[in-house]
C-alpha cells in the first residue's frame, strides 16, 4: 500500500528566502534517504537539500529560479508503507546495535538523535585520540590569517557538529563530495594531516591579509547601493581566490598579423554562404593550440596537493565572453579536432548562450586554457587572472597600424599586442616568453597552423 509524502523545506539558517539553482531529480525518479533533491544558493553559501525518506518523486513543487524559505512544500514522495516499515526498523536495530547491542525503545523520545550524536561523539574522540598531543595555545596577541569560512563551508549539520569537536574550520577543508560537499572523512584527513604536519594557520609574525575597514560614503554626499548579480558574486570569488593563491606574472608581446588579417578577409565572403562569421578570435583559438601542443605545460593543471603536474592530452580552450550579468567563459572543446569554419560557428553559438544565459554547467567546464580578447574594445595590454586550476591566461587587445622597418624602410604592418598571465609555480620566465616568442611566429605565418 502507498502513500504520499510531503517533504518541506528544512531549516535554513538565518535567511527568509534562498534560491534554488538545480533540481537534482525529476519525476518518476526513486530517491533513498541523503540523496540530494534540490541546490540552494544564498549570498554565503551553496547548500544541498538531502531527502529526508525514501520514495518514487510524484510532484515537484518549485522551479529553477524560485527563492523558497523554510517550511515550504518541495516536492511530494510517494512512499511503500510495507517498505518504509521495514527501513524504520533496519535503522532502528542499527541505531541500537550502537549502544552495547541494546535495542532502543521506540516509544522513548529523542532516543534516535541522542544515539546519532553519541555515535559522532565517539569517533570524534577516537580520532582525536590517535593523533599527537596538540601544541600548546597560541598567546592572545597572536592574529588569525584571514577570517573563518566555517559558515560558508559546504556540509550537513551533522558533519559542523563532527568538525566542532574536532575543532575544525571547515572553512580550510577541501570538500571531496558532489559539488564540492564536505564529507566526515575529508574532515578526518584535514585533522591528520594538520597535526602531522607543521603548518600553522595562526599568525607568529607572518603574512596575514587585513580587513578593509567600513567606510560611511553617505557622510561625503548621495550613494545608491546596487546588489552584484549572482554571477559577479560568483566570479569575484573566484577571481579573488586565484588572484591569492597563485603567484601571477604576465608576459607582454606582439605579432604582425597583416597575412593572417588578409587571409581572414579573403575567406570572408565564403564562410557568409556557409554561415558562419570569421572572426580573428577563431585564429588565436587554432594558433593557441600549436602553441600548447609545443609546449605542453601550459596545457596543465597542478595537482591539489602541489606534487605534480597534470599533463593534459585534450585542448579545451575558454573564451571570456561579456554579458550584462557579468563574465561567463563557456569551453570550446577539442579545438585541435576542429576546422576554422566549425569554431566560428561554435564560437558565435556559445558566446549567443552565454549572453542569453543558457549555458549549462558542462559548458563551462574542462577548460585547459583560456582567451580573453578586449580587441573589438580597444587598448594597449592587460593583465588577466589566470582562471584556476588552468595555469595560463592569454591576453589580447587591440591591433593597430604601425611602420615597421623591413629592407632599408618603413612599411606599414598591422600589429596584435597579446599579454600572457602565468601561474609561476609550474611556469616560469623563460618559459613565458618562448610561449610567447612562437605564438608570436603562428600568428604571423598561419601556415604554421598546418604543421
Amino acid at each position: 500500500m502507498s502513500m504520499d509524502k510531503e517533504i518541506p523545506l528544512p531549516d535554513i539558517g538565518d535567511f527568509d528566502t534562498v534560491e534554488v539553482i538545480d533540481i537534482a531529480v525529476k519525476a518518476g525518479d526513486t530517491v533513498d534517504i541523503e540523496d540530494t533533491l534540490l541546490t540552494l544558493e544564498s549570498d554565503k553559501a551553496t547548500m544541498d537539500i538531502p531527502s529526508p525518506a525514501t520514495g518514487v518523486v510524484k510532484e515537484i513543487r518549485v522551479s529553477l529560479g524560485d527563492n523558497v524559505g523554510q517550511g515550504a512544500i518541495i516536492m511530494v514522495l510517494t512512499q511503500d508503507e510495507s517498505k518504509e516499515e521495514v527501513s524504520k526498523v533496519e535503522q532502528t536495530d542499527s541505531a541500537g546495535s550502537t549502544e552495547n547491542n541494546s535495542p532502543v525503545n521506540e516509544g522513548e523520545s529523542g532516543m534516535d538523535e541522542q544515539v546519532q550524536n553519541d555515535s559522532v561523539e565517539q569517533e570524534a574522540s577516537q580520532v582525536l585520540q590517535s593523533m599527537p598531543r596538540q601544541a600548546p595555545a597560541t598567546p592572545q596577541s597572536a592574529e588569525t590569517v584571514g577570517s573563518s569560512h566555517s559558515a560558508k563551508a559546504h556540509a550537513s549539520p551533522a558533519i559542523r557538529k563532527f568538525a566542532r569537536e574536532l575543532g575544525v574550520d571547515l572553512g580550510l577543508v577541501r570538500g571531496s563530495g558532489k559539488k564540492g560537499r564536505i564529507l566526515k572523512e575529508d574532515v578526518k584527513s584535514f585533522t591528520k594531516a594538520v597535526m602531522s604536519s607543521d603548518r600553522v594557520f595562526e599568525k607568529s609574525g607572518g603574512f596575514s591579509l587585513p580587513e578593509i575597514p567600513p567606510v560611511d560614503f553617505s557622510k561625503f554626499g548621495p550613494v545608491e547601493s546596487k546588489p552584484l548579480s549572482r554571477l559577479k558574486r560568483l566570479g569575484g570569488q573566484n577571481l579573488h581566490r586565484s588572484w591569492i593563491n597563485v603567484p601571477h606574472v604576465t608576459q607582454f608581446d606582439e605579432a604582425d598579423i597583416s597575412e593572417l588579417e588578409a587571409f581572414r578577409k579573403s575567406k570572408s565572403e565564403a564562410a557568409g554562404k556557409e554561415g558562419v562569421k570569421l572572426t580573428p578570435l577563431t585564429f588565436f583559438i587554432k594558433a593557441v593550440v600549436v602553441a600548447l601542443k609545443k609546449f605542453p605545460e601550459f596545457n596543465a593543471s597542478l595537482s591539489p596537493d602541489a606534487e605534480n603536474l597534470i599533463l593534459k592530452k585534450y585542448f579545451h580552450i575558454g573564451i571570456a565572453v561579456n554579458t550584462d550579468q557579468g563574465l561567463m567563459v563557456p569551453v570550446v572543446r577539442d579545438a585541435d579536432k576542429k576546422g576554422i569554419y566549425d569554431l566560428a560557428r561554435e564560437l558565435a553559438e556559445l558566446a549567443q548562450k552565454a549572453r542569453d544565459k543558457k549555458l549549462s554547467p558542462n559548458e563551462m567546464q574542462g577548460g585547459c586554457f583560456t582567451i580573453s580578447s578586449l580587441g573589438h574594445i580597444g587598448g594597449t595590454g592587460f593583465t588577466p587572472i589566470v582562471n584556476t586550476p588552468e595555469v595560463a591566461i592569454l591576453g589580447v587587445s587591440r591591433s593597430q597600424m604601425k611602420p615597421v622597418y623591413e629592407n632599408g624602410e618603413f612599411v606599414p604592418r598591422l600589429i596584435l599586442p597579446f599579454s600572457l598571465s602565468y601561474d609561476h609555480r609550474v611556469i616560469d620566465g623563460v618559459a613565458a616568453a618562448e610561449f610567447t616568442r612562437y605564438l608570436g611566429t603562428v600568428l604571423t605565418d598561419i601556415r604554421h597552423i598546418l604543421l
